[in-house]
């Protein structure tokens, strides 16, 4: 079948946040999409990892209804959720020469009203795949692709729960945020336990969401009206260490929508240098923004023609790979080279005046998650930006330590739960 595919459902998430044109494996590796054939709408898997994209549709007995949602696997084939009275029903498609393979995995009911079912962002490895049933007064993470016999139930966190962040790379740590007592924080769920902890509360009456995080550097692009209440702000701050929440005010777009997609990956002990791919969205058209936590500035891109607005992955040597579909290029990929500046003085030292006192993090001592193989990394820095600050001006003298010798690899484990103080402090 061949189809010039071109447009996809709009959408919007449960939680307001614009959904993306088409969903990326946790590597890069595949992309899925529902596509458009006349009035037709079908799944679509991409492979991005060879020579040149290309795009094999995975068209069933019948056409899809628009907001049928897709996700790719690790291993190419493409998990599809399904709405049919009133059942869930998740089946895997792959390409069996000329026609479509599909491999039924089972259905998930959901009878409190108001519940609402939705996949969950590819699991790191892409092996499973997981989805989140939000209900009125709890929500529930199913295991729906990957387990050893149909969809499976792990986990209940009370409170109307929305997002969904990976924090660690073997996809056992979860994080959702929650609306309990009419407050929003983000609590992370353990899924081999099914233990739910408090992860983010950056004040007591303010609305704190996860976005997005990095595993290998601990970055957090993080939503929270803390700085500005009752006016959203995008902040980030880095897991499991005393670095404070910064809210950068170039983050800030007058009368736009700023929402971060992707992080550069691999950047290990150092979050202020990964790059950060943001979807800007105006009153009349989308574009790309690119930011690093060390620079001031946020660079504006005009998005490729046909962008799958919202979708797109970095590479870990700083490619920010964006798809897009045209009539004359149906499955294609435009690469953004992102070329970082490096912190001036005068940065740190602005850095330094911006930090104003909020109420401290909650931290809470809950039964410790311990991973083979791993260690916790944490860094104080906030003395640190205060000496550079110092130096900046000329009020100190900064002398060079001795350089240690090169630390042995670790990986960072995605949430020391009870020692993960997001920053006593919030800054512009």
């Amino acid at each position: 079948m061949t189809a010039c595919a071109i447009e996809a459902p709009s959408a919007e998430g449960a939680d307001g946040v614009p959904e993306a044109g088409c969903v990326i494996t946790a590597n890069g590796a595949y992309a899925a999409r529902l596509a458009r054939a006349g009035d037709s709408w079908f799944p679509e898997r991409w492979t991005l990892d060879g020579p040149e994209p290309y795009a094999v549709p995975l068209p069933g007995n019948q056409p899809e209804e628009p907001g049928t949602e897709v996700q790719p696997m690790g291993d190419g084939r493409v998990l599809i959720h399904r709405l049919a009275a009133g059942r869930h029903t998740f089946s895997l498609l792959y390409p069996t020469g000329p026609g479509t393979g599909e491999l039924p995995l089972g259905a998930v009911e959901c009878p409190e009203p108001g519940t609402r079912l939705t996949l969950l962002p590819p699991a790191p490895g892409g092996v499973r795949a997981y989805a989140l049933a939000a209900g009125p007064r709890s929500g529930v993470v199913w295991l729906v692709a990957g387990g050893p016999c149909g969809p499976e139930r792990l986990a209940e966190v009370p409170g109307h729960c929305s997002g969904g962040v990976w924090l660690d790379g073997a996809g056992r740590m979860l994080a959702l945020d929650r609306e309990l007592g009419g407050r929003t924080k983000t609590v992370v769920v353990d899924l081999e336990r099914g233990e739910v902890s408090p992860l983010l509360q950056i004040a007591d009456g303010s609305d704190d969401r996860l976005l997005l995080a990095d595993p290998d550097s601990g970055l957090l692009l993080i939503s929270s009206d803390a700085p500005s209440p009752g006016r959203e702000r995008l902040g980030w701050g880095v897991l499991g260490s005393t670095l404070p929440v910064r809210f950068p005010e170039c983050l800030r777009v007058p009368e736009c929508a700023v929402t971060p997609f992707a992080i550069q990956p691999g950047q290990a002990l150092m979050p202020e240098n990964c790059a950060v791919g943001l979807r800007i969205d105006g009153a009349f058209d989308s574009w790309v923004g690119t930011w690093r936590p060390a620079e001031r500035r946020v660079r504006h891109l005009a998005a490729p023609e046909g962008w799958l607005a919202g979708a797109g992955v970095w590479t870990r040597d700083g490619v920010l790979r964006l798809p897009y579909a045209t009539r004359a290029t149906p499955c294609g990929v435009s690469d953004v080279a992102e070329v970082g500046d490096v912190a001036t003085g005068a940065d740190v030292a602005a850095d330094a005046r911006d930090v104003t006192s909020v109420a401290d993090v909650t931290t809470h001592r809950t039964a410790d998650v311990t991973t083979h193989g791993t260690a916790e990394v944490t860094a104080a820095v906030a003395a640190d930006v205060a000496a550079d600050a110092a130096a900046a001006d000329g009020t100190a003298e900064v002398t060079a330590a001795a350089e240690p010798d090169p630390p042995v690899p670790v990986v960072t484990r995605p949430v020391p739960l009870q020692q993960a103080p997001l920053g006593r402090l919030v800054t512009n």
